[in-house]
């Protein structure tokens, strides 16, 4: 459907990658991974044909339509039913063309040419047949199913794209993408700033589409329940993996044990060869014998002839994430007691009681708009209830880490920040940045040039060495790249203190909480375990 041959991409003087080769085949489903930074977004941009290379070639099949979701959806003047009738300009071409020959039909001209009048009759009939054929009678109403069917409501179809949620307007560009009938759908992290019901919509969309699907995510849940292969972008190059994402972490591992194993065993060999050579050379440099130069020559050809191994990276460079309370604490966390918290006279939370003890993990779950952030929110005190009762423990020290980095100050620099948040040398406080993935230059830029990525990182940082011994973190996933959500569940497992998680990431609840919160209606309901027993839980209750 698509062949990339020795593919060139850079922008200046850096090279994303270089002589990338990769044939994207009929009824693929591809989860695209790799590092931040690694060019996945790009490579998305030039299958997509939005972007151009600077060598190589890329070939489409004839006719192929390719529909592509990108990362960051940005607001317009368009309501959600303009976006999707625009997606679909094959059909506005043919409607312009219906109108002109409508208006050609009715000039004095036509009426008074018998010949031509049959000749723009004919063409009208095509024109409308060809209409039909796409589906053009009915787009609009076809348009609002499509919005419906995914969780847009209503009286939102029709407002600008500018005033709706993240959430919405992903939602409207995937459902834009569908209307195209595309043969190729390419998703750029689709699940970014979606709950889990619309999470779990997405993969019933993806698994139903007919044609070929390659996503970028970092949902792993998601590439598990929806890919069949694995592609790897990594330091320019990729690797193809068959299976789910779980079965390419567990074929990676062993893969990468592998090769060490051999690197190791041929590094032995190359290591005896080379003694032998310096022996031979040492014999010929006593004695003079030219059987001895031919052996220390037969033995160096034997070494040029080898195919290396290449030293694996068993590990790529991480963020050094070690999270540690500086004091123990007691036993209650926190309590809330028949709480209210209402904006506007509008109630989010009414009369909700809530118990965290020393020592839990808490994941806290519900859909978007549900009051998830404010129960957060009102565990770290930025929030005080209008009715009921809050209490926390006095020994208790909260980090808090915000989705919309509001604890950032935009103007500082992550190297004041490191500075204020503990008292080290400006070396030190470069040292401590770079192990989090910082580059020198970005050290004393302003925050408000960091991407989200960087953002998360440095909150993160900041908690660390804050050393709270109660966690609430509002979304921490969001804008990470899998390898550094894995560090933070490895930390977050080792941690000694408390836990609160406001999380849509399935695989990450299912990772860190033992108790399950979810916020509906303005109540709390509370199950034991992660996400998939609180699932179990849920499809127990409602089965016959």
């Amino acid at each position: 459907m698509i062949d990339l041959q020795n593919v060139t991409k850079s922008y200046g003087l850096r090279v994303i990658f270089e002589g990338l080769t990769w044939t994207v085949v009929e009824g693929a489903r591809v989860g695209l991974v790799g590092p931040n930074g690694a060019g996945k977004s790009t490579l998305l941009r030039v299958l997509a044909g939005v972007e151009d290379t600077q060598g190589g070639q890329v070939v489409r099949r004839r006719g192929l339509r390719a529909a592509y979701l990108p990362q960051h959806v940005p607001g317009t003047p368009q309501s959600p039913v303009q976006m999707l009738l625009s997606s679909r300009p094959d059909l506005a071409s043919l409607d312009e063309e219906l109108t002109a020959c409508e208006a050609q039909l009715g000039s004095p001209d036509a009426i008074a040419d018998l010949t031509r009048m049959e000749r723009l009759l004919a063409q009208q009939e095509r024109l409308m047949h060809r209409i039909e054929e796409l589906g053009g009678s009915g787009l609009e109403g076809e348009a609002r199913v499509r919005l419906r069917s995914l969780g847009i409501a209503e009286e939102d179809m029709t407002r600008p794209m500018v005033e709706l949620s993240g959430g919405q307007r992903k939602l409207v560009a995937m459902a834009s993408c569908l209307a195209q009938r595309p043969d190729v759908l390419l998703l750029d992290e689709p699940e970014t700033h979606l709950d889990l019901p619309h999470r779990e919509h997405l993969e019933a969309l993806i698994r139903s589409f007919s044609g070929s699907v390659i996503v970028v995510s970092h949902d792993r849940y998601l590439l598990d329940e929806t890919v069949s292969e694995i592609v790897e972008l990594a330091e320019g190059t990729l690797s193809f993996w068959p299976g789910n994402y779980s079965a390419y972490a567990v074929a990676r591992e062993l893969a990468l044990q592998r090769q060490e194993e051999l690197y190791q065993s041929q590094q032995k060999e190359i290591a005896h060869l080379e003694e032998a050579i310096a022996r031979f050379k040492l014999w010929a440099a006593q004695v003079v014998n030219e059987r001895h130069i031919k052996q220390a020559r037969v033995k160096q050809r034997q070494i040029d002839r080898m195919d290396k191994v290449e030293r694996p990276v068993l590990e790529r460079r991480k963020m050094a994430l070690r999270l540690q309370s500086a004091v123990r604490g007691g036993q209650k966390v926190a309590e809330l007691t028949d709480v209210t918290v209402a904006f506007d006279d509008e109630p989010v939370l009414l009369g909700v009681d809530l118990t965290v003890l020393r020592g839990e993990r808490v994941g806290v779950i519900g859909a978007n708009g549900t009051g998830k952030s404010v129960l957060g929110r009102l565990l770290t005190g930025r929030l005080v209830p209008v009715d009921g009762r809050l209490w926390a423990g006095p020994s208790i020290r909260i980090g808090y880490f915000s989705q919309t980095h509001e604890t950032l100050p935009l103007g500082s620099t992550p190297i004041d920040l490191i500075r204020n948040a503990r008292p080290v040398r400006e070396n030190e406080a470069v040292t401590i940045l770079m192990r989090f993935l910082f580059r020198y230059d970005q050290v004393r830029q302003p925050i408000e040039t960091l991407s989200g990525g960087e953002r998360s990182r440095l909150q993160l940082l900041l908690l660390m060495l804050g050393g709270a011994n109660c966690l609430v973190l509002d979304e921490p996933t969001n804008h990470l790249d899998i390898d550094s959500v894995e560090v933070l569940e490895s930390a977050l497992e080792r941690f000694d203190g408390t836990i609160v998680v406001i999380s849509h990431d399935r695989y990450f609840l299912d990772r860190i909480a033992d108790r399950i919160v979810e916020v509906n209606d303005g109540s709390l309901r509370l199950f034991e375990g992660g996400y998939s027993a609180w699932r179990e839980q849920k499809e127990g209750a409602v089965r016959p």
